[in-house]
């Protein structure tokens, strides 16, 4: 599988997520506390940008009255209807099994040990020309 370099991990902070194209899919990465984790920002019911739905945490109840609030900012909504998918995972809350966003592997990696891939880059009558 190919490798893509996302950016520094600062301009990702804790809470934060950062939109990224590769291969021609749009890839959406979240920090979750130091912990990255990328999912398509594609939502599989109709397409939704999942980028741009809020990021919640679970509201859970282990018996009637009783309500518990876990998993802050572990959960993202989509913003079309609503269809809520695990960061971590990329698994639908409403049907596990068989619904999820697909998942990719995401990591902090020592700069010094990357190379990123470069282009050739000139300029030809006030032109900049990148060669691919």
């Amino acid at each position: 599988m190919p490798r893509h370099i996302v950016g520094p991990v600062e301009d990702i902070p804790p809470g934060a997520r950062k939109l990224v194209e590769a291969e021609g899919k749009r890839v959406v990465v979240f920090n979750l506390d130091g912990e990255f984790f990328a999912l398509s920002d594609r939502c599989p019911h109709q397409g939704g940008p999942l980028h741009k739905g809020p990021v919640m945490g679970l509201v859970e109840s282990p018996c009637p009255g009783e309500y518990r609030y876990g998993r802050a900012g572990e959960i993202v909504r989509c913003p079309w209807h609503a269809w809520e998918f695990d960061i971590r995972t990329g698994r639908s809350r409403f049907d596990p099994r068989r619904m999820k966003v697909r998942a990719f592997p995401a990591c902090v990696e020592d700069g010094a040990t990357l190379q990123a891939e470069t282009f050739p880059v000139r300029v030809e009558q006030a032109y900049v020309v990148v060669d691919l």
